[in-house]
């Protein structure tokens, strides 16, 4: 394609007249560069161009003081990359090196000068495409920390999938004979085969699993005439080259898969596998999953849970985000906690009970609830079950009564501990037929005091876990049109949470505990992240949202026009710095024999971890004004 067609496809240039395209034609220059090859090493003196791909795809390394590279993006085509340090001379702070063959047009700083004052929409596109590009930039690799204080080693659970995949990749085609396929498997020694069309496109994939449990346990005698479309997998789960090593692990677990094609635009690019995975890293976390899977006692699943430990550590480690790591543990702990349920079910058919009477479901609530779970904390439950045959109410009853005693003992010995308050489903007021929730829902609904708002505000982050799905969803689809026809619950939720503030005072000083155990502290979760969680729990209950995970909800809140978009990421941006306090100082206690609970002495932060956590209670402040105002609270 001539180039002036492929800058007019190409942001900003498709701003520019094609007459000053025309005129800068003979200025760009079109350069190839190897596959491995590097445009630029971080620390380099500026080159004076702009880099433009038009085939092929590159990736922007940051290498830090202790000599460690992490891929921070990857440029394909049409992207344009260098713009940064072209407009401030400086030295890179980044390499970009070819990840496949790249071609390039370059153009350089004069001619691109020359365009800034020609075009005011130009010019406008690279200021605030700098300012995103160094936000990303900070994100990624910013605010190191020693490892050596937390007793861990880094690993790479945030390396990229480019740098861990098998790239090129060995496939088959749509319509060869599964004995060609198996003939490729035996020769290369591998387990899986990706499937093209005729353009190459993925279209499948077939694996030895395919070959033995939908060929060779047909008993007919047509396998010799049998096509790989007839037994591949189609459309299978795959993976974007920029995913990090944690998601195409999370992938695989959740996916119960060993290998993840890796597509970019619908073309393959590469293949990771579970392999891949182990050998780039210590095999702790994949051991983890693999061992949960495997267990059939509870003490033997309390020995694999102990692996999980190390994946918290590994992924705080590697700075992960607090989003990140929420949805690894959340992964893990909720196979953690099908699995103990599953084992109890079968130590119920062993002792005389035999299988559930009727359809029910595990439901979770609070931090756990919310995907928002990172250490093991206390027990937050309850079982949902049918009561559509009233004769078999009472056998239902004694059959989950004894259910629940297993399952929050097993849950209790593979580190969940005991709730103090006893929202457990041991206990009768949380372990409920459908109808009764309903009415006991109804009740909470009319009469919000503030026994009834403790259980109701525990109750409205639950999720279901394992069972009947149904259930849990009709029962959340219930709750929020009793608030909706009952909407002065939702005055009284906040005038709850209003009730205490942030802990900052008049000038905007730290006000922190005078108790003996925790004097000059600030209890985190308590103190401020329990607002977030209310107020935002709050709007997206009047919105009829379901979903119940704090980030989730602000972005659906977002999207509702509910909560302003600056306001929204302000407070997620105060969500998340809170969150990373809190993981951090409570992983720090369990390092040296302490107990996580919440609490830290802001005035051990450094001075600018300080203004960021005045920062983020001042984001509380104004959502907590917000919420009062617009639920009438006195006051607000």
């Amino acid at each position: 394609m001539e180039k002036i067609q492929i800058l007019e496809q190409i942001a900003p240039f498709n701003l520019l007249e094609q007459s000053v395209l025309m005129e800068i034609r003979p200025k760009i220059k079109e350069k190839t560069f190897a596959k491995g090859s590097f445009f630029f090493k971080q620390g380099d003196a500026a080159l004076r161009t702009l880099f433009i791909i038009i085939d092929g795809v590159a990736e922007i390394i940051v290498r830090n003081e202790k000599g460690v590279e992490s891929v921070v993006g990857l440029r394909r085509p049409y992207d344009i990359f260098g713009e940064t340090v072209l407009l401030t001379e400086k030295n890179y702070p980044a390499s970009a090196r070819a990840v496949t063959e790249c071609t390039c047009l370059l153009l350089d700083r004069d001619t691109f000068d020359s365009l800034l004052h020609q075009s005011r929409e130009f010019s406008g596109f690279f200021s605030r495409l700098i300012t995103d590009r160094l936000r990303d930039m900070f994100e990624e690799v910013v605010k190191e920390q020693s490892y050596d204080a937390y007793g861990m080693d880094a690993q790479p659970f945030r390396k990229r999938v480019c740098d861990v995949m098998t790239s090129p990749v060995i496939t088959c085609r749509e319509n060869d004979l599964v004995t060609t396929a198996a003939r490729i498997l035996t020769k290369n020694r591998i387990s899986s085969l990706v499937v093209v069309d005729r353009l190459n496109k993925p279209v499948g994939m077939v694996t030895e699993t395919d070959l033995v449990a939908r060929i060779l346990t047909r008993g007919d005698c047509s396998v010799g005439e049998t096509e790989v479309r007839e037994i591949m997998t189609p459309n299978p789960i795959s993976l974007s080259s920029d995913a990090f090593f944690y998601q195409a692990l999370l992938t695989m677990v959740k996916n119960k898969v060993k290998q993840l094609p890796v597509i970019e635009d619908n073309t393959l690019l590469g293949i990771v596998t579970l392999r891949d995975l182990v050998q780039s890293r210590s095999t702790g976390a994949i051991t983890t999953v693999s061992n949960i899977e495997s267990e059939t006692t509870i003490e033997g699943l309390k020995k694999s849970s102990n692996g999980i430990d190390s994946v918290l550590k590994a992924l705080i480690a590697e700075k992960a985000s607090s989003r990140e790591i929420c949805e690894v543990m959340t992964e893990l702990y909720d196979r953690l906690t099908k699995k103990v349920i599953e084992i109890s079910e079968k130590q119920m058919v062993a002792e005389g009970f035999g299988p559930p009477p009727v359809d029910y479901c595990w439901i979770t609530m609070g931090s756990s609830g919310r995907k928002e779970q990172i250490n093991r904390t206390d027990q937050d439950n309850g079982i949902i079950y049918d009561d559509s045959n009233p004769a078999k109410l009472k056998e239902a009853e004694e059959y989950f009564s004894a259910l629940a005693a297993k399952i929050v003992d097993g849950l209790y010995q593979v580190g969940f501990a005991l709730c103090k308050g006893n929202v457990m489903a041991t206990n009768p007021q949380w372990r409920r037929p459908y109808k009764d929730w309903v009415s006991t829902l109804a009740y909470w609904v009319r009469e919000p005091h503030s026994e009834m708002l403790r259980n109701f505000t525990i109750f409205l982050d639950f999720r279901p876990v394992y069972g009947s799905w149904d259930l849990a969803n009709k029962l959340k689809h219930a709750v929020i049109r009793m608030i909706q026809d009952n909407p002065i619950v939702l005055h009284f939720l906040t005038r709850d949470d209003l009730a205490h503030g942030v802990p900052l005072g008049f000038f905007k000083q730290f006000i922190t505990a005078r108790s003996k155990d925790h004097k000059g502290e600030i209890n985190i979760k308590e103190s401020a992240l329990v607002h977030i969680v209310d107020c935002i729990r709050i709007f997206s209950i009047r919105d009829g949202i379901s979903e119940t995970n704090t980030f989730l909800r602000i972005c659906l809140l977002t999207d509702n026009k509910t909560l302003p978009k600056d306001d929204a990421e302000f407070i997620e941006a105060a969500y998340e710095t809170l969150l990373t306090f809190r993981n951090r100082e409570n992983l720090r206690k369990a390092s040296i024999g302490l107990e996580p609970d919440n609490y830290l002495n802001p005035y051990k932060l450094s001075k600018r971890e300080q203004a960021v956590l005045k920062e983020a209670f001042q984001a509380i402040d104004r959502l907590q004004s917000f919420t009062g105002s617009y639920f009438r609270v006195e006051g607000f």
